[in-house]
């Protein structure tokens, strides 16, 4: 078989998820959909805008990501 540059590629299927919100926290994404359809004028449905959200969120958080590839290349940290 010839060397490809692209590797394999990961798993791709959505893994379909609920959980529960508090009403304050579905107030608030529900302002956040409406500041979203504002600023980028177009209406996303809040379950649309939390895999983004929670994907940027993780992202964004420097411990879990140093951990994660901490992990992925063998190393043990607590």
């Amino acid at each position: 078989m010839a060397d490809l540059k692209l590797p394999r590629l990961p798993d791709r299927t959505p893994v379909k998820m609920s959980f529960m919100a508090t009403p304050e926290l579905n107030d608030a994404l529900t302002a956040y959909a409406a500041l979203y359809a504002q600023a980028y004028g177009r209406e996303e449905p809040v379950a649309e805008l939390i895999p983004a959200m929670l994907a940027a969120f993780l992202e964004s958080d420097r411990t879990f990501a140093r951990r994660r590839r901490g992990e992925a290349g063998g190393a043990s940290t607590p």
